[in-house]
């Protein structure tokens, strides 16, 4: 390719959290551009479909990336079977709904795990690759590292990491010509944001955001701008173009936030007790199928 970037035709990419969303169509859309997609993840079924559909060139490794043992044997088995990786996008993450007061304390912390200290794992053990073939790390944060909205807060302080560990993770690598992007997107149609619009209590909270905040796009813009974003070395991808608008605005925002939420917090407060009441509050912070699975991993290692 030109100045716009490079070709990906070839290149061994490793994508975390590829069984359903964004993982899943970045991998498609690659792997139709002729990368080596290795797939790592949950859900071995979903992820082994993904797979098929990228083609024999691809490959599915169930790894749980809060466990150091799974990303190891699943990284190894890459390895084994490619020679190398030149492509690391970590993204598996999850959400969980909840304020601070009453959210389950194991949902938050599951938040933080998967989507904060499984990136640092992934990027740890993957990285010796990448500094072999002078490769490319692309880390999955969010719009919530920047607009921090109430119910949101693991979410918003677990992006808020990767968006502040990609930034120096970027500065100890260059000198050894691996590039370090990082991505925001917004709320994007993924099984993830579908079923949190669907919370009896934060679905409604979210869609009283105001303009361009409030409004979901197809998973389809996402896998378009990240894969050209990989295929360039982006140092940063933003999904869409407006939200590295809202970046630099972003000491303003705080207030801006506590001002909207003054009308809509306490009735919401209110009814996410009621909520935990009625469902209890693990079901109640519970977040899509990935979030499930994630839940279900870490329960069947602390039973173990």
């Amino acid at each position: 390719m030109g100045a716009r970037g490079r070709s990906v035709k070839g290149k061994v990419v490793l994508i975390t959290g590829a069984a359903r969303g964004i993982g899943a169509g970045v991998a498609k859309d690659l792997a139709a551009r002729g990368a080596k997609v290795a797939l790592v993840g949950l859900e071995p079924e979903e992820l082994a479909a993904v797979a098929a559909a990228c083609g024999p060139d691809a490959g599915a490794w169930p790894a749980d990336v809060t466990s150091w043992p799974d990303l190891e044997r699943a990284v190894a088995g890459v390895v084994e079977r490619y020679g190398g990786i030149d492509v690391v996008i970590a993204n598996a993450g999850i959400a969980a709904t909840g304020f601070t007061r009453s959210i389950d304390p194991a949902a938050f912390e599951r938040v933080i795990e998967v989507d904060l200290l499984g990136v640092w794992r992934t990027v740890r053990v993957t990285l010796p690759h990448l500094i072999e073939r002078r490769g490319y790390a692309l880390l999955v944060s969010s719009l919530a590292a920047i607009v921090h909205i109430p119910g949101n807060a693991a979410y918003s302080a677990a992006k808020a990491g990767v968006e502040a560990f990609a930034n120096s993770l970027r500065a100890e690598v260059r000198h050894l010509g691996v590039d370090v992007g990082v991505v925001h997107p917004t709320w994007i149609a993924t099984d993830m944001v579908n079923s949190a619009s669907e919370h009896p209590v934060f679905g409604p909270l979210r869609a009283s955001s105001p303009g361009l905040s409030g409004k979901t796009y197809p998973p389809s813009v996402a896998v378009k701008l990240i894969v050209a974003g990989v295929a360039r070395r982006a140092r940063a991808v933003h999904v869409p173009g407006w939200v590295g608008v809202v970046k630099l605005f972003r000491a303003l925002l705080p207030r801006i936030v506590e001002r909207q939420a003054r009308a809509i917090v306490p009735g919401a407060d209110a009814a996410a007790l009621a909520d935990i009441e009625n469902r209890g509050a693990a079901e109640a912070s519970m977040v899509g199928p990935g979030g499930r699975a994630a839940a279900d991993s870490a329960n069947t290692r602390t039973a173990g």
